[in-house]
């Protein structure tokens, strides 16, 4: 077995390689000949973030099995080729989990207590006692957005502080949050209730942003904000306004929109405590993540057992191939059905129908886990993005069970159909789909009402009463925002649970101008008397 380490790892993460028998290591200074020629006869292939595995490096990897990535992130991976070599994709979520969570914890009492200005004017040679009161971390609510490792891990931090707990996260099971004194609230009232809030989700199209004009101007007036995990989960130039005005007391932030950070509108602000993302930068996480690395690896190789790996497990050409517009399917309809999913999700049901049930089936499991995940304002793990291979021990984790059911034989209709049931606290929701000429993804039933429509693109969501006129007014409501209408499907209910007898159900597939034109259609159609809910999908950044 030949273990290719491209770049420098701990001596602790190089030992556990050594200490197998008749394994060849090659560490990074002993590469001479090129990282492609070590690569020629190499079964797996350590990387951190230098080395770019890109689908050239890999052709010249026939032999390779596994690529393991020393942190979190793998965007200098090619994934999608390792995926059709058959080559399992590892990186190591979780590993610094208590390093961020203890930096949260000190960037809240460095605020609190006004920590980096009494060290600045006491090296100035100033006492300045009087101006320095602070306050106790005890008694206020901490809100955390996001339940991830980390979240739970600031949890029990701040719990030993006499904090109040609240927390976000649609994906966390409701006794995992109770077993850590967390209070599950909406978003709405961690931003109204907080003292304190920090942020521990990952980046998605819904947790862009997040902290912005609107969400600051419902927050509590004096909060304290903290970001240690995405830049982009915070408008920087709302926050600054925030600051200025006094409706932000303060915040602490470790990531940015642009690294290194070299103009910021938080500069010259007194009240923001500034760090160059350091928040898993200690000698234990980094220690901890290349030994994690290396037993992950060293467990693939020798056992098979994969752990957090980030791309689909193996297959052939021909069943990836055979399977893929399943896998895309899954992922659209998930995403799709989450929108719809009221309260916090406890069970996931699957079911299989026809040729489909007959093949593998993990892919497009996971895909489906994932389109939900991602369809869901944050998934709580910045960790680890839920993907189409670690989606289910996300899920897992989070205490959500996912039953899968297969029928391979059925009558009529389409030959291959997947449905998917949400069950959560608040209600049920279900769709299913098929795939249509070997590409087409299509919506065949939402809610246990027929309604064909297509998977793609962007799409809105509507559900009104079943009486005349809605239809024109929506076309006329599309029209006016200059929104064109590529596809109209609607179905009525006549026995449906979710939506009861005398309403209906409509999916319009648009072609959107602009963002603005189609957030403005939306605004009017919920307007209208008849219509109870609307909903803007978009499925063209899947």
């Amino acid at each position: 077995m030949k273990i290719v380490l491209a770049e420098k790892v701990s001596p602790a993460t190089l030992a556990i390689f050594q200490q197998e028998p008749d394994w060849q290591v090659v560490t990074a200074d002993q590469i001479k000949n090129g990282l492609e020629a070590e690569l020629a006869d190499a079964d797996a292939l350590v990387v951190r973030s230098a080395v770019q595995a890109d689908a050239k490096l890999l052709e010249s990897a026939p032999k390779l099995r596994v690529i393991g990535r020393a942190g979190v992130g793998v965007d200098n991976i090619d994934t999608d080729a390792a995926t059709r070599r058959g080559i399992v994709v590892m990186n190591t979520p979780g590993a610094n989990a208590i390093a961020v969570a203890e930096l949260t914890l000190g960037l809240m009492i460095s605020m609190a207590r006004s920590i980096p200005r009494a060290n600045a004017t006491m090296h100035e040679a100033k006492w300045e006692k009087k101006t320095l009161q602070g306050r106790e971390l005890r008694g206020k609510t901490l809100g955390i957005v996001g339940l991830g490792r980390i979240g739970l891990e600031v949890a029990r931090r701040a719990r030993a502080f006499g904090m109040e707990l609240i927390g976000y996260d649609p994906f966390i099971a409701p006794v995992i949050a109770r077993e850590n004194d967390v209070t599950l609230v909406p978003i709405d009232e961690i931003f109204r209730r907080s003292d304190y809030l920090t942020l521990h989700v990952g980046l998605t199209a819904q947790t862009e942003g997040m902290i912005n004009a609107t969400s600051l101007a419902i927050m509590k007036k004096g909060v304290r904000i903290i970001n240690c995990a995405r830049g982009e989960l915070i408008v920087e130039e709302a926050l600054a306004e925030a600051l200025k005005s006094g409706q932000v007391a303060g915040a602490a932030l470790d990531v940015f929109h642009k690294e290194p950070l070299k103009d910021s509108p938080f500069f010259n602000l007194d009240n923001v405590i500034l760090s160059p993302h350091i928040a898993g930068s200690t000698d234990e996480a980094q220690e901890a993540i290349g030994i994690q690395l290396a037993r992950q690896v060293r467990d693939y190789l020798k056992l098979g057992v994969v752990q957090n790996a980030v791309n689909v497990p193996s297959l052939s050409h021909e069943e990836y191939t055979e399977i893929a517009p399943y896998i895309e399917m899954a992922e659209r309809l998930g995403y799709f059905l989450a929108h719809s999913t009221p309260g916090n999700l406890e069970n996931i049901q699957i079911n299989y129908t026809g040729r489909l049930a007959a093949g593998k089936t993990d892919l497009v499991r996971n895909a489906a886990l994932a389109g939900i995940f991602a369809g869901t304002e944050g998934n709580g793990e910045p960790q680890a993005i839920a993907n189409r291979i670690n989606a289910a021990s996300i899920a897992e984790e989070r205490g959500i069970r996912v039953q899968e059911d297969k029928k391979e034989f059925t009558t009529g209709g389409a030959g291959s159909v997947l449905k998917i049931t949400l069950h959560s606290s608040a209600g049920d929701a279900s769709a299913s789909a098929t795939v249509l000429h070997g590409t087409s993804p299509r919506l065949l039933t939402y809610d246990g009402i027929d309604i064909e429509a297509p998977l793609t693109g962007t799409l809105v969501a509507i559900r009104n009463h079943d009486v005349p006129g809605v239809i024109g007014r929506i076309g006329t409501i599309l029209g006016d925002n200059a929104v064109n209408i590529a596809n109209f499907a609607l179905g009525r209910s006549t026995r449906s649970q979710r939506v009861p007898q005398g309403q209906a159900l409509a999916v319009v597939q648009i072609d959107v101008p602009s963002a603005a034109s189609a957030n403005a259609a939306v605004e009017a159609l919920r307007k209208v008397e008849a219509i109870a809910s609307v909903r803007l999908i978009e499925l063209g950044k899947l």
